[in-house]
């Protein structure tokens, strides 16, 4: 008999398909916000009038706007985002941008909460105990309008890194979940392609790594199911014809659905593990980990998630095929780099990305057992 519980993320809705500006403009008025800080992308920034659109929405209760947090969000950057927005006295968070974005954002609401803004206090805000933080409400919260497909804005924690000591560390509160996600294609148009489509498959690691999970559960593999059969197609739409936005659309919704596994608890494994430490470690981008490693993973999980795997390539189109090789041909449709040596990595950082992936939260729950350090650095031989 199955046994298990799903716990809903404290969200209070998804906004999809309508225009930004409107659907903000209406969420800011139901909160009752009087001063919106905003985080946001600076190249986004730079490609089109997004301070004066956020004048126009926002009118007086626009207060002021941070930029220029690196890619998995520095601790520096979070905390000078969290300076500004105190200083501005914003009772509401506004992030638009990718993942260290969105990331940044809701790491600061803890900053805010514990007081924190310099980078030595951060180690703080990850002890459980921490007065004020662990168990009381956030005070400030964040509106999330995402702009790549990395899915940070679904979840109740972040990745920050540690530039002290090299390293990707969590951060979570049950809070730390946006109110309100604002999904609109339209402001996506202006994201990077490889950008976009990296990241669309770091959607297909969350949900591909969702049904092989060892705790999988079924409300999270009907959601899984269904985000691959969007992402899949949509992902190619829009490598074909960058101006479709409903294929743009379809793949935000799956990203939706591909986080509902987490949001419940679904453990993932060494793909999402081994993927944290190349980018906090080895600086690889966020969608570029799950490019290099996700097969990888999957043909040395096979052994023990051979059925799962098959899930998984029906939902992609491709039934009676080996999971990894239809991932690695969606991944080369997209013109997208497979193996670490094509991102940057040299081989002799593999032992040190391993040792530092034994750390990892995901690592003790991959499917098939990882006993040490030699197994990650036998799956990084053959990502490499």
């Amino acid at each position: 008999m199955i046994t298990g519980s799903y716990h809903y993320p404290r969200i209070d809705g998804i906004v999809f398909g309508t225009p930004w500006q409107q659907a903000l403009k209406q969420d800011v008025a139901r909160i009752g916000a009087r001063r919106v800080f905003a985080v946001v992308s600076g190249s986004l920034r730079q490609a089109m009038p997004l301070d004066a659109a956020l004048r126009e929405t926002l009118g007086d209760r626009f207060v002021g706007i941070a930029q220029g947090i690196g890619a998995h969000s520095p601790r520096d950057d979070v905390a000078r985002a969290a300076a500004a927005a105190r200083d501005a006295s914003a009772d509401l968070l506004l992030a638009i941008g990718g993942g260290s974005v969105v990331d940044a954002a809701k790491v600061a609401q803890l900053c805010l909460a514990g007081g924190v803004f310099a980078a030595p206090g951060f180690d703080a805000l990850r002890t459980k105990d921490h007065a004020g933080i662990a168990n009381d409400p956030l005070g400030i919260r964040v509106i999330a309008i995402p702009t790549t497909l990395s899915g940070a804005e679904f979840t109740a924690f972040s990745g920050v890194t540690d530039t002290a000591r090299n390293m990707k560390e969590l951060y979570a509160h049950p809070d730390m979940a946006p109110r309100t996600v604002i999904l609109d294609p339209r402001l996506t148009v202006h994201t990077p392609a490889a950008l976009w489509l990296s990241t669309g498959i770091r959607a297909v690691d969350h949900a591909v790594e969702d049904l092989c999970s060892i705790n999988s559960q079924p409300f999270a593999d009907a959601a899984s199911l269904h985000a691959l059969r969007l992402l899949g197609p949509s992902l190619r739409r829009t490598k074909a014809a960058p101006a479709d936005l409903d294929a743009r659309l379809q793949s935000m919704i799956g990203v939706w659905l591909s986080l509902t596994g987490t949001q419940g608890g679904v453990e993932k494994g060494a793909s999402h593990a081994i993927g944290h430490v190349l980018g906090g470690t080895a600086g690889v981008p966020h969608g570029f980990t799950s490019c290099v490693m996700l097969a990888h993973v999957l043909r040395w999980n096979k052994g023990v998630t051979a059925e799962r795997q098959k899930m998984v390539s029906e939902a992609l189109g491709a039934p009676g095929r080996e999971a990894a090789d239809v991932i690695t041909a969606l991944i080369a449709d997209l013109g997208l780099p497979q193996t670490l040596r094509e991102v940057g990595v040299r081989r002799e950082q593999l032992q040190t990305i391993a040792e530092h992936a034994m750390h990892d939260r995901w690592t003790p729950t991959n499917p098939r057992k990882i006993e040490g350090p030699e197994d990650v650095v036998a799956i990084l031989d053959a990502a490499w």
